[in-house]
């Protein structure tokens, strides 16, 4: 017999789904979603009147055979500064093609730059994240690499105190109390590190990347979605659809951004991204981001993609939920050419 609780939320579901505003053209849908994104994501705007325009500060440099690691801090405003890793190809140019790189759940940013959670260089590189701002360099990409608010060294006293593995939880819940949600910080604090990307001398600005896994993803494609800097994405551990993801099983409370869905399903949040590249990486048997969705998600954006399919693609590999890399940094590389 039928659960009439599980009939319930599937009405509600679609109920979402069916109250969208789809009756007006492509090009108005598009800017009503990247409008209704914003405002879904929470005012930050005065975190913008705090800003503040100071160099930032080397904390550490580290030289490797074929590209140099520094840990640099950059202030945001007078309390809220960012820590990350910058790596550069030690061949020496003026105008390198830059990707912002963005981690998932985990340890923070040491685990896609080769280091261990105590700071010593990770030789083994067995990890779901395969060290892959390490990897985009050595492609001679230049890559920034932040430590995610929440995570690593970026998480609350109480939460450090206990143990826990990351903030999400405790910061999500106080900024939704707010009105405002954890993506909506992180995304706000992606596109501050892109306005550094462009002042960077030796970066060419008309050729900005992003790559993300799982979390990292989720902060990747909503930012790429609404800052049209970012000309080339990757997407790793995390296209699927709400419905078959993080409504059909538990996900971290960082995920959820209220009243989304009555705006759109994730692949056409995901499609505000085209016609600029978008590259999707999936491992078939991911247990939190099922393939039979993603690739249902996929088949929607790739219609977005219609006039421009040179500028899509993507790669189911053999795996669970991690990053691969087969296809995608080549991929990156040659969009940002």
């Amino acid at each position: 017999m039928s659960n009439q609780l599980d009939q319930l939320f599937e009405q509600f579901y679609i109920q979402a789904l069916n109250e969208t505003v789809k009756a007006v053209g492509p090009v108005e849908r598009k800017l009503t979603l990247k409008m209704s994104l914003l405002k879904l994501l929470g005012d930050f705007s005065k975190l913008e009147e705090e800003r503040v325009y100071k160099e930032g500060c080397i904390i550490e440099t580290k030289h490797f055979e074929s590209y140099t690691r520094e840990l640099i801090s950059i202030p945001i405003t007078n309390i809220l500064e960012i820590k990350m890793y910058v790596l550069t190809p030690k061949e020496s140019k003026d105008n390198y093609s830059a990707v912002l790189a963005l981690h998932g759940h985990g340890y923070g940013v040491k685990e896609i730059v080769g280091l261990l959670p105590n700071g010593e260089e990770d030789l083994s590189n067995d990890g779901i994240h395969q060290h892959f701002a390490v990897q985009l360099v050595k492609k001679g990409l230049k890559v920034f690499a932040p430590e995610v608010i929440g995570f690593g060294d970026r998480m609350l006293t109480r939460d450090k105190e206990q143990g826990k593995p990351n903030s999400c939880e405790s910061m999500a819940t106080s900024l939704l109390m707010e009105g405002k949600t954890l993506a909506g910080l992180r995304i706000w604090e992606a596109r501050q590190i892109l306005n550094y990307i462009e002042t960077c001398q030796d970066v060419n600005p008309d050729r900005i990347g992003m790559m993300g896994f799982s979390g990292g993803a989720l902060v990747t494609s909503y930012t790429a979605a609404i800052d049209l800097r970012v000309k080339a994405t990757v997407l790793t551990g995390f296209t699927n659809t709400f419905q078959g993801s993080i409504m059909a099983m538990r996900h971290c409370i960082d995920n959820y951004i209220p009243g989304i869905l009555n705006y759109a399903e994730l692949p056409e949040w995901i499609s505000l991204i085209a016609p600029r590249g978008l590259f999707i990486e999936a491992g078939i048997h991911d247990p939190i981001f099922p393939n039979k969705t993603v690739m249902a998600a996929i088949q929607e954006i790739k219609e977005a993609y219609d006039h421009r399919p040179e500028k899509f693609d993507y790669h189911i590999f053999e795996g669970g939920h991690q990053i691969n890399g087969e296809n995608s940094y080549q991929w990156l590389k040659n969009q940002l050419v």
